[in-house]
């Protein structure tokens, strides 16, 4: 099998390779590595060819297409927040690059394409758990928007030149090798400032949290299972975990026990955060597949693995 994987030296897009290889699949990695890292690809001195090239540019990305069989497509701006300040960042890196993902997947003949979708596309005050027929999907921030849009695009594809897809709905995914998020941020606080740990929002917010060996083995498992043209599926855990609790977690992990956890307040950690989320996966485990950890338990092990990672003083 040659898969090609769009942001591949990124933080699950790194882990999917890893199967991928130990599968034995020919992987090509497409990364401009702008929030990735190339020592997530080091380990692998064969099957594994990684281009810097930017899939905003599609005279510069398209050529590598020829020949493949499946697109993994995890390309996209990682921080959502950052859509708040520079407004066409998702625009660009979402929705235009996932147009020239499928355009390229259409011209040179590539059957399959996997999407990393988010439960944000189900904007705020959707029920919970949300099940994949939940709409109309309104999402409240631009990177869900730019989810939605590829969602669109992929389905379209699928209806007009026949591709097969997969999209995956996210819950909140950590993890080794994570490069951003509520763990990693509360970590590099502490790190600067054992003292104190100072919470955006009121600490009520509440999600679920899906560890990153789960999530790549549950798009495997689906992928090999499912044979829709369109497959649609929710990926999370069973439960949710809140940020007050992440802190408590962190603050225990890392051994700063006189750490302050301060709030900052509001309902909402940023623009276009959403306070409550939770997936039903109930098609998920009608599929056959389970998740090892819950949320609680995927970010205690998410702050042990990036405390050893990030490295503290203490």
């Amino acid at each position: 099998m040659r898969s090609l994987v769009t942001g591949g030296a990124g933080f699950i897009g790194s882990h999917l390779i890893d199967r991928l290889v130990k599968r034995g699949d020919e992987v090509i990695v497409l990364d401009n590595v702008s929030s990735g890292k190339e020592e997530f690809l080091a380990h692998h001195t064969s099957q594994v060819t990684h281009h810097h090239v930017d899939i905003t540019d599609y005279e510069a990305m398209s050529l590598y297409f020829e020949g493949v069989d499946v697109v993994f497509h995890f390309a996209a701006n990682p921080d959502i927040r950052l859509g708040t300040q520079i407004t066409d960042t998702d625009l660009k890196q979402g929705t235009l690059a996932t147009y020239n993902v499928v355009e390229s997947m259409r011209v040179h003949n590539v059957p399959t394409i996997m999407f990393a979708s988010s439960s944000v596309v189900y904007g705020d005050n959707a029920p919970m758990p949300t099940p994949e027929n939940h709409g109309p999907c309104m999402p409240i921030s631009l990177y869900g928007a730019s989810k939605s849009a590829g969602e669109s695009l992929i389905s379209s594809w699928v209806g007009t030149f026949g591709l097969q897809g997969y999209i995956f709905r996210f819950a909140n995914i950590i993890g080794d090798r994570g490069t951003h998020g509520v763990i990693f941020d509360f970590i590099h606080k502490l790190k600067k400032n054992p003292a104190e740990l100072e919470v955006l929002g009121d600490g009520r917010q509440e999600k679920s949290y899906m560890e990153v060996g789960d999530c790549v083995n549950g798009i495997l498992h689906v992928m090999e299972n499912q044979h829709e043209p369109l497959n649609l599926f929710n990926l999370g855990s069973h439960d949710t975990c809140s940020v007050r609790r992440i802190a408590e977690i962190v603050v225990e992990e890392t051994g700063y026990s006189n750490a302050e956890i301060t709030y900052t307040g509001g309902s909402r950690g940023w623009a276009g955060d959403i306070p409550r989320a939770m997936l039903a996966i109930d098609k998920m485990i009608a599929s056959g597949f389970n998740v090892k950890f819950n949320s609680e338990e995927a970010v205690r092990h998410t702050a042990r693995v990036l405390i050893q990672e990030i490295g503290l003083d203490n």
